[in-house]
């Protein structure tokens, strides 16, 4: 419990206007994006820099407070709620572009910069950031590094984690850190910043992130290819990277999710067909060109019923934000809308596609599915109703099952959606205990008194066997 003497103490490091204790304005920080989780914050707290997180830390430390670092609340794995009170913690003041160092193709941020702002105001400079998530609008870079984000352009330019070069950071204990830098190589020791990435705030707390920037691409040319036999979609993905070709961008859509991004969007997607596959390709415009009249062959010889190059790029952007728009589309359906992120070998794509639509019969729920068939991540996407506990409990049958194939074919059960509560119980199922003993190990090091972030990546029932065995 928080006294008023501890609220005393954090409110003399931040400022009484940083600290909200009503209940109206806690309700805000006690949800994320993820559906059917909810817990109350005993505090909110937004610091305007490093040195007062490492105060808040001490005094979290002290008294054995939870701290929740949070973002913009858009993860789907339940990753800010506070699940056992605490503070959560905001960065809405540490929202800056810090430096654009265009000799060493840097840019360092703080936590809580917009995703999107960050990637327009580098663009300004002919610099790239691949990294984008769906929620790049409103998801912030602290955010994208905690889960380690991933979005449409992953296949050819990997995940949040490949371009974090450096980080700022406060400890449990409160000291401050610094990891990596601007250096094109560095060997010194464990590669701390990479722990640090994903870990969805349960080992130390991010305050400066300096990230790796490329060249803009030259150009981009965006292709739809439709469908009516899964397999023959699946079989285009194998054959275009095998045929040696990346593509910045290799999505899939089934028909469930056309015809609810088609009635949400109205660009006139086709919704008579089984799937499609939205493939994007970027560069300097004779490779561009050479390798999306290789991929239209491709679609073609493998079954497309249609392959049409988009003609503009106000038509190719629309085919993108209606890609992106496909968790939005489908929240319109029902009142509760479940996204996961089950990932396989793109070989299996075909596989688990089939495999999804079985569970769903099985478990009488529907079921959409979409997501990058470039990299095997699909998201299966189950429209539904809390307030419905029967189904409810068919849904989470559901996804178990999935969850399970996917490790059967070679996968994983989270891609890019972190482990946070969501997955929790499935951890296990993928790294085996000797893998969430090792997990568990790095946890107590850093966190002994467990006040980052509690309750998320380790299961409960994983937590209790652990300490335990210790």
């Amino acid at each position: 419990m928080i006294t008023g003497q501890i609220r005393a103490r954090l409110a003399e490091i931040v400022g009484k206007e940083n600290v909200i204790t009503s209940i109206a304005g806690r309700l805000v920080y006690s949800y994320d994006a993820t559906p059917n989780y909810q817990s109350m914050p005993d505090l909110v707290i937004a610091p305007q820099n490093t040195e007062e997180i490492a105060e808040i830390v001490s005094v979290c430390r002290d008294e054995r407070i939870p701290i929740i670092p949070r973002g913009s609340g858009t993860n789907l794995c339940a990753g800010t709620v506070p699940t056992e009170g605490g503070i959560v913690l905001l960065f809405k003041h540490m929202n800056k572009i810090l430096e654009i160092d265009e000799e060493n193709l840097t840019v360092t941020v703080q936590p809580g910069v917009i995703t999107q702002d960050m990637i327009r105001e580098v663009e300004k400079r002919g610099l790239f950031y691949p990294p984008d998530p769906s929620s790049m609008k409103i998801s912030t870079i602290g955010g994208n590094i905690n889960e380690n984000s991933g979005g449409l352009r992953g296949l050819k330019y990997g995940v949040t984690a490949d371009y974090v070069m450096g980080l700022e950071a406060v400890l449990p204990n409160g000291d401050i850190i610094r990891t990596g830098g601007k250096l094109a190589k560095d060997v010194a020791g464990y590669n701390l910043t990479q722990l640090l990435v994903g870990s969805e705030g349960t080992l130390a707390i991010i305050t400066e992130a300096t990230l790796k920037l490329i060249p803009i691409p030259e150009t981009k040319q965006t292709m739809l290819a439709l469908y009516q036999n899964m397999d023959a979609a699946a079989r285009s993905v194998s054959e275009i990277i095998s045929s040696r070709i990346i593509p910045a961008t290799l999505e899939f859509l089934d028909q469930p999710t056309l015809k609810a991004v088609e009635d949400f969007v109205n660009i006139g997607l086709p919704t008579d067909v089984e799937a499609v596959l939205l493939i994007e390709q970027d560069g300097p415009p004779e490779i561009v060109a050479r390798d999306m009249q290789k991929m239209a062959d491709i679609c073609t010889r493998e079954g497309a019923v249609s392959v049409k190059i988009a003609e503009t790029e106000v038509e190719a952007l629309a085919l993108t934000e209606a890609r992106r728009s496909a968790l939005s589309a489908l929240a319109r359906l029902k009142p509760t809308t479940i996204l996961e992120d089950a990932t396989v070998p793109r070989s299996e794509i075909a596989n688990m596609v089939k495999a999804i639509n079985e569970i769903a019969k099985k478990h009488n729920v529907t079921i959409c599915t979409f997501g990058h068939a470039g990299d095997g991540n699909l998201h299966p996407t189950c429209p539904t109703d809390v307030r419905d506990k029967e189904e409810m409990k068919r849904v989470d049958a559901a996804f178990a099952d999935i969850f399970a194939k996917a490790i059967e074919l070679g996968g994983t059960i989270t891609g890019e959606h972190g482990v946070g509560m969501m997955k929790a119980p499935y951890l296990e199922w993928k790294l085996g205990t000797e893998g969430v003993l090792i997990m568990s190990a790095i946890k107590q090091s850093f966190d002994p008194h467990n006040i980052m972030n509690p309750g998320k990546i380790f299961a409960k029932e994983t937590r209790k066997r652990l300490v335990v065995s210790r």
